[in-house]
């Protein structure tokens, strides 16, 4: 999971500040991803070097002062590059198609959208899969086999969270209000 483009993404979400960052990664992505507050300023500090985040104002707090956070046009173009890009298919896409699945609800984008184009990747990988297998040694089949039934479980997977999409975006939606 790509913690630096996850959190840019919570940003375009709207400003923050780095403590109420790690609040909404802990509640969206902690079972997939720990992440410490050390990790959360670090990656803040990366994002603003690199021109994808920008501090808007700061303001005393209990201890650090609390720098508060915005994506910049760049930053908005790069989350946008990765939820367009399918993940390759292995044993760690849940985490972050999640991810992506969760960020491009929280942005109004193209959920379903992300899901059928992740889906087309996976299809073309069990294509190529499947013809690895033909002729193949046992070693190869046996392989081949392997990597076809994670994907036909990454598949189950994405029906059932498209199928809930709409359940999501209503918890997110409730998240934002509370």
């Amino acid at each position: 999971m790509d913690s630096r483009l996850t959190m840019l993404g919570l940003l375009g979400a709207g400003p923050s500040h780095g403590y109420d960052l790690k609040h909404s990664w802990d509640r969206w992505f902690s079972t997939t991803r720990l992440l410490a507050f050390g990790q959360v300023y670090a990656t803040l500090a990366r994002l603003a070097r690199d021109g994808l985040i920008t501090q808007i104002d700061s303001a005393p707090g209990s201890g650090p002062e609390r720098k508060r956070y915005e994506i910049t046009d760049a930053g908005r173009a790069k989350v946008a590059d990765w939820l367009a890009t399918p993940e390759p298919p292995d044993a760690s896409i849940q985490a972050d198609l999640f991810a992506k699945t969760v960020i491009a609800l929280m942005l109004d984008d193209d959920a379903a959208g992300l899901l059928d184009a992740q889906r087309a990747r996976h299809m073309e990988r069990m294509r190529e899969l499947t013809r690895l297998k033909t002729g193949g040694d046992l070693r190869t089949v046996l392989l081949a086999d392997h990597a076809l039934f994670h994907i036909e479980a990454d598949l189950r997977w994405m029906e059932t969270t498209a199928a809930r999409l709409g359940e999501l975006r209503t918890a997110l939606r409730e998240e934002a209000h509370s």
